[in-house]
C-alpha cells in the first residue's frame, strides 16, 4: 500500500506557551517529545519539531499514515493534545526513496 503523508501543525494554548511553559506543562511537552521520537523510530514520522516563528512559536510534523484515521489515533496518542490542539492536512510529499 502506498504510504499517504500529512502535516501536523500543533497550535499551542497561547501565543507565549513556548515561553511560559508552567513545570506540569514542560512535562507533558517532554512526554511529547517521547512520544513522537517513537513513532518516527517506527518509520511513521519523518521529521518534527518547533518552528521558530517570531511571532509564536508552534509545532510541525510531517507524518506517513494509511489514511486519515491513522493520523487521528497519532494526535489522540499525544499527551500534548491534552493542553494544545492540532490542525491536520494531506501533503503531495516529496521524500527519497526507500
Amino acid at each position: 500500500m502506498d504510504k499517504k503523508y500529512f502535516v501536523l501543525h500543533l497550535l499551542p494554548s497561547r501565543p507565549d506557551f513556548a515561553q511560559t511553559m508552567s513545570a506540569e506543562e514542560r512535562a507533558v511537552m517532554m512526554e511529547h517529545v517521547a512520544y513522537w521520537t517513537a513513532l518516527m523510530n517506527q518509520g511513521k514520522v519523518l521529521a518534527f519539531g518547533p518552528v521558530l516563528d517570531p511571532a509564536a512559536v508552534y509545532g510541525l510534523g510531517i507524518i506517513a499514515a494509511e489514511d486519515e484515521e491513522e493520523v487521528k489515533a497519532f494526535i489522540a496518542g499525544d499527551p500534548a493534545a491534552t493542553i494544545n490542539r492540532y490542525e491536520y492536512f494531506p501533503m503531495m510529499a516529496v521524500v527519497p526513496a526507500q
